[in-house]
């Protein structure tokens, strides 16, 4: 499969490249600064550069899609090498007989459970009201390095039946299997003569093992509703509940209600799977008001059950065309936290120019007898987009708390959208 795949890749990157109908992607620059205390009172500046492109080449249902960055240290003074991340190289076909999508390659998979990057297959079948997708590859080593895992030891593999069928419902059922290796390492042990020995310890894959129920139900203009049920086979038992309601039918205002169960999700063959452990319950009911085209409040309050105690959190907000303003509060065993944050954004001529600003402050302390511990931070920036396919992006951030004092960081970005077509359609 490996061989198969970096072959496919190989082949369209050289035939694409020389008649493709359509590039279009996306490239970055950008440079990121910060001070660095090393020790108490000795502190150094870093500089570090980061270039990120995404890549689309196109020709009739086919398309190689790429994303990868690099970055680097300018200064020299950091140990971390500079690397190459491959997030995305994979070959798509779409719609081919008018039923099928097929994926060869990085690519992304997005579900709860075994969600990132996999180097793999996947494949997409439709008719109508029903899609069926499935998918095999190997886990992607760390850093997203131009490399494959051991797909023995390393890989996922799943599936989904999503269905529409009946009016106002989309209906899912879905499997994954991921299992990792952790890394082997070393450590001091003694010998049966107890004299001090290097040991290579090793470990069996650890494995996640779900499935999954998802509802969603929308009446346009009156209710959303979205469900879903997260079983865990390896432990025979509800690894997680979500539902999530709104409702629309009054006028200007948008209530919602939100539940969570979540029982923490341990690796097979792990250690802590040892360990006692109790699941959390999360429930939350606000609503959003409309007063007109420009300004929006909303109100939340919550409450998360643990095992022997529980938490508060309340939030309030107010959301303009020039900003928007946000009070948080948490009570209970989680700890007490008042936070207020102010932030704005406005477009000038046209989009030329927009500057932002922002500003947070939070005090915060683990129980009412404990001392409070403060954090401000401000960022203030500007975009300058001389051209729909070109902008410039500078911005400052300051942080203040007992840990960072002045705490002073400073971020630039070019972007370039390009999008070219070669006359051959």
């Amino acid at each position: 499969m490996k061989k198969i795949i970096i072959s496919i890749c190989l082949i369209i990157i050289s035939g694409g490249y020389l008649l493709p109908q359509n590039i279009n992607g996306r490239f970055s620059s950008s440079v990121y600064s910060l001070e660095r205390f090393d020790t108490t009172n000795v502190s150094n500046n870093y500089l570090r550069a980061y270039e990120l492109l995404s890549l689309n080449i196109n020709k009739d249902k086919f398309s190689l899609r790429t994303y990868l960055d690099f970055e680097g240290d300018l200064t020299g003074d950091v140990k971390e090498v500079s690397r190459v991340e491959l997030y995305n190289l994979y070959l798509e076909g779409r719609d081919l007989f008018d039923v099928a999508t097929i994926k060869l390659g990085r690519q992304p998979i997005f579900n709860s459970i075994g969600g990132g990057v996999y180097d793999g297959a996947n494949l997409d079948l439709k008719v109508e009201g029903f899609k069926l997708s499935g998918y095999f590859g190997g886990d992607v080593p760390s850093y997203q390095k131009v490399a494959f895992n051991d797909w023995q030891n390393d890989y996922i593999t799943g599936g989904k039946l999503t269905t529409t069928a009946i009016d106002h419902f989309q209906i899912a059922l879905s499997y994954v299997n991921k299992n990792f290796k952790p890394q082997d390492y070393t450590a001091l042990r003694l010998d049966p003569n107890n004299n001090p020995i290097d040991v290579l310890i090793t470990h069996n894959s650890n494995q996640f093992s779900f499935g999954s129920a998802e509802v969603f139900y929308n009446l346009r203009n009156a209710v959303d509703v979205e469900a879903r049920y997260d079983y865990d086979f390896n432990f025979a038992k509800t690894s997680k509940f979500e539902f999530n309601a709104d409702y629309l039918q009054i006028d200007n205002l948008k209530l919602n209600l939100y539940y969570n169960y979540r029982d923490p999700r341990i690796n097979y063959n792990s250690i802590f799977s040892v360990f006692n452990y109790g699941n959390t319950q999360e429930i939350e009911i606000g609503g959003d008001y409309t007063l007109n085209k420009e300004i929006t409040i909303t109100g939340k309050v919550g409450d998360v059950i643990y095992q022997d105690d529980n938490s508060q959190q309340i939030t309030l907000g107010v959301s303009t065309i020039y900003g928007t303003l946000t009070y948080l509060k948490n009570l209970g065993y989680a700890g007490e936290m008042d936070g207020v944050s102010l932030y704005t954004a406005h477009s000038f001529f046209e989009g030329l120019i927009t500057p932002s600003a922002g500003i947070s402050y939070t005090a915060y302390k683990l129980s009412p007898d404990d001392p409070t511990n403060n954090i401000t931070s401000v960022l203030a920036g500007i975009n300058v987009r001389p051209h729909r396919s070109l902008s410039f992006d500078l911005q400052g951030q300051y942080m203040d708390n007992k840990i960072y004092k002045n705490d002073f960081r400073f971020f630039f970005k070019i972007n370039y959208w390009f999008n070219t077509n070669s006359g051959l359609m």
